[in-house]
């Protein structure tokens, strides 16, 4: 049998079993998921134990030499608490950066990597309807995700009274929830592009798109007293404006997240829907 029957067979094969599409994404990104799931859990694993040698009179001296605005858009203004110094350093940080990339990649391939590879057009051939495939793999995303936070809340929970950070585990799922929202909109937006265009490089400046200017929204709009309400439009701020490390679920801004993502995955089954694939 040739190479193409084969992946034919294939094909035929998974669309006849149930939820073939997120089956398929499953298995294939175990790999990915696990990569990334060590890469969250090592930067959490670096600098939360720091938290302790941080509380010192010196620190505080050297932040009062910052820029207040500085000191305010990196979080160090609410180090001193265990979830102002997460926040600070993770969530607001290297894990929103970890969180987001993971998301864009993963929405890019999904739909445009897979079409710049033949193997959506096959797959699509094969009694997989596009809606269907758009759904699976949005909720393939969705599950990738939540694999990465139940990796973030375990190691958190592992470190929390080892390096005395006093988080309550209902803010740490509402904090979670928050980031894990945020990633999936980047995520969106990738798988979004992608079904809009077919191209993997207009996928991932999407998804990097929703990202950088949600950060810069945030940041701009929290410097400038006139310019305060460019918050209320930062995915970013929908997260975290609310600190639900410290304060607990924002549902508003939980709303704004996967609700946005929710229609960005409608987007793409239209988009993928109306246009020629491989074209």
């Amino acid at each position: 049998m040739s190479a193409s029957n084969t992946r034919a067979a294939i094909s035929g094969a998974e669309s006849r079993a149930a939820v073939p599409i997120l089956r398929r994404h499953l298995a294939e990104g175990a790999r990915s998921l696990l990569g990334w799931s060590v890469a969250l859990a090592a930067v959490l694993a670096l600098y939360l134990p720091v938290y302790p040698s941080l509380q010192t009179p010196e620190l505080a001296d050297i932040l009062d030499t910052l820029p207040t605005e500085l000191v305010s858009l990196l979080g160090y203004d609410q180090i001193a608490t265990g979830a102002g110094y997460a926040q600070a350093t993770f969530f607001g940080l290297l894990g929103f950066a970890l969180g987001a990339i993971a998301a864009t990649a993963w929405g890019a391939r999904f739909i445009a990597g897979m079409e710049e590879s033949g193997r959506l057009e096959l797959t699509l051939a094969h009694a997989v309807g596009r809606v269907q495939y758009v759904a699976e793999t949005a909720a393939a995303l969705v599950i990738r995700v939540l694999g990465l936070s139940l990796v973030t809340v375990a190691v958190l929970l592992v470190l929390n009274p080892v390096v005395e950070l006093a988080l309550s585990i209902p803010n740490v799922l509402a904090a979670t929830a928050s980031w894990a929202g945020l990633a999936v909109l980047s995520g969106t937006a990738a798988l979004a592009a992608g079904a809009l265009t077919g191209r993997s490089a207009w996928s991932l400046g999407a998804g990097a798109t929703v990202a950088a200017l949600g950060y810069a929204l945030n940041a701009i709009g929290g410097m400038s007293a006139d310019l305060d309400w460019l918050v209320h439009l930062s995915p970013y701020y929908w997260a975290f404006g609310e600190h639900p490390l410290s304060n607990g679920f924002d549902w508003g801004g939980l709303a704004l997240l996967w609700g946005f993502s929710a229609l960005l995955v409608a987007v793409a089954c239209v988009a993928l829907s109306r246009r020629d694939i491989g074209r």
